[in-house]
């Protein structure tokens, strides 16, 4: 069965496109949250919107992809507004959250940030005080952990950031800005060891493009604070108000423009998918009513559903803004509903 949807799937871009129709128009594309366990689209409380501008031809003159989540007052607002609201408490030390129950539990430590956001993917913010006293908070992506270090007048800010341990007390994991860490921390002594930029087998998901590329963890504190805006004379941090920003592709908002970039000028008859679904690894993660990681054995989604290799020009969870993606070219004519595999969400 899998293999008969698969080969429909990638074969239906050609066989409509051979029929001169006319694609021309804009359409609209979801998935939603918990459709595996029968939510509708108008019970979700969480739903990703894809919207593509087709030409006769069906080329994508333009595309827009918006994460939408459902707020206490019933009203949606985007998951990827990176606007944010930052305040820094420079009399408190941040502690270490709690975790219990091997890891499953989960109680926040003390931070010296606060922050209202609705993106807290690849979130950082920093801040010097008047006396000195500076502030970093980066939300590591491999662990969705927010560490914070705080560096009190004196600190030596020539030290590597290979220094900077969580065993060091250094660099604390105050709180948990998601519970989809690709790695799931037990107990703070199995990471004892580990930096800012060592959650990965590289640093390359924190370094290797946007604010933070370049560093390495043989750079200087100095340097990775720097790179967040501070500015030294005489090696001495100069006051700055709390600001913030997100690395790498740039959180949610990023990712998104990464994707909508990628499909610009694309032809959306012959690219049906965002996921090459034909890779053996996630064919067999697709049950008989063509849901993805629904039934499939534990980890078996690992490697499409994960947050650090890129996929489609972009470094997100894909499947299920590839399914929001199928509904827009569903809308459009080129593909059947049938067709369209339903991502994890």
């Amino acid at each position: 069965m899998i293999k008969t949807l698969l080969v429909t799937l990638f074969a239906a871009g050609l066989a409509v496109s051979c029929g001169g129709r006319d694609y021309s128009g804009t359409y609209t594309g979801y998935s939603w949250q918990a459709e595996s366990k029968g939510t509708t689209l108008e019970a979700a409380a969480q739903k990703i919107e894809t919207t593509l501008t087709l030409d006769r031809k069906g080329k994508i003159l333009d595309a827009k992809i918006n994460f939408l989540v459902k707020g206490k007052d019933g009203k949606w607002f985007s998951r990827n507004d990176p606007a944010a609201d930052v305040a820094v408490d420079f009399t408190a030390d941040p502690a270490q959250a709690v975790l219990t129950n091997d890891g499953s539990g989960y109680t926040a430590g003390k931070s010296m940030f606060t922050v209202k956001t609705a993106d807290m993917m690849s979130f950082y913010a920093s801040a010097v005080d008047t006396d000195g006293t500076a502030a970093l908070a980066v939300v590591e992506p491999i662990t969705r952990y927010q560490f914070e270090i705080k560096m009190k007048p004196g600190f030596d800010f020539s030290l590597p950031i290979k220094n900077l341990t969580v065993g060091s007390g250094l660099l604390v994991p105050t709180v948990r800005a998601s519970s989809g860490g690709y790695l799931k921390i037990k107990n703070w002594d199995n990471v004892a060891d580990k930096h800012i930029l060592a959650f990965y087998r590289d640093p390359y998901v924190l370094t290797g493009r946007g604010v933070f590329q370049g560093l390495t963890p043989d750079s200087t504190v100095g340097q990775l604070l720097e790179k967040t805006g501070i500015v030294f004379i005489d090696g001495r941090p100069q006051p700055r108000e709390a600001a913030y920003g997100f690395s790498s592709l740039g959180g949610w908002a990023g990712n998104y423009k990464s994707i909508a970039e990628f499909l610009k000028g694309k032809d959306a008859t012959k690219i049906t998918s965002l996921i090459d679904w034909k890779n053996h690894r996630y064919a067999a993660g697709i049950n008989t009513d063509n849901f993805f990681g629904v039934d499939a054995k534990s980890g078996a989604t690992r490697t499409v559903q994960n947050s650090v290799d890129g996929i489609a020009g972009a470094t997100v969870r894909m499947s299920r803004e590839s399914t929001s993606y199928q509904r827009a070219l569903v809308q459009a004519g080129i593909l059947q509903e049938k067709n369209v595999i339903k991502g994890r969400f």
